[in-house]
């Protein structure tokens, strides 16, 4: 076809052009969500059952089994790429029940962080206290709370010093105080359900 008066094809105007690469643009396939990112929505899900309904974890528990796992082989294959995926990675490890499932969620946020994923900021510090609480050290962003029993009430596992409220809000946390006063009203509902 030869160009026309305007340079393209068939004497197409510029915003004749334009208005075919929008349309063209617009229907292009939205971008598929990754594996690690429907594993991660999977994982959220069971974590917020309707009003009134208590988690199951007779249920949840070897879904979240499976789940680690799976991860685990799609972060050894090379399968994360994005920040996106080395967060929702790191939030599923998160959940695991060993240390080392944490120490590698902390190291998963730090690489998302690396790649401008800033919604892993808040996961990076709440991997790193979760990991010391499970090898019985003090805690450092107060981001973690702890039962001792279903007839007990969650409470702010112990805070180590180092950490300034200054660093837990680069990292997205409440500060110390509001950490206290979410434990309070942990302990005021779960007297009310008592």
């Amino acid at each position: 076809m030869q160009p026309g008066r305007h340079g393209y094809p068939g004497g197409m105007s510029t915003r004749t052009l334009a208005l075919l690469l929008l349309f063209c643009a617009c229907r292009a396939p939205a971008p598929q969500r990754s594996e690690v990112s429907r594993i991660c929505a999977e994982d959220q899900a069971d974590r917020s059952p309707p009003p009134g309904q208590a988690i199951d974890w007779t249920v949840v528990g070897p879904r979240d089994a499976a789940r680690l796992a799976r991860v685990k082989e799609l972060y050894r294959s090379g399968a994360l790429v994005t920040g996106k995926d080395f967060h929702d990675a790191a939030l599923v490890l998160q959940h695991g029940p060993e240390p080392e499932d944490y120490l590698l969620a902390h190291e998963l946020c730090v690489v998302a962080i690396s790649k401008g994923e800033l919604d892993a900021l808040w996961l990076c510090a709440a991997s790193e206290d979760r990991f010391l609480m499970n090898l019985d050290r003090p805690q450092r962003f107060a981001t973690q709370y702890r039962s001792g029993g279903p007839d007990e009430p969650m409470s702010l596992y112990e805070v180590g010093d180092g950490v300034t409220d200054g660093l837990r809000e680069a990292f997205r946390c409440p500060s110390l105080e509001r950490a206290r006063e979410n434990e309070a009203k942990l302990r005021a509902r779960f007297s009310q359900g008592h």
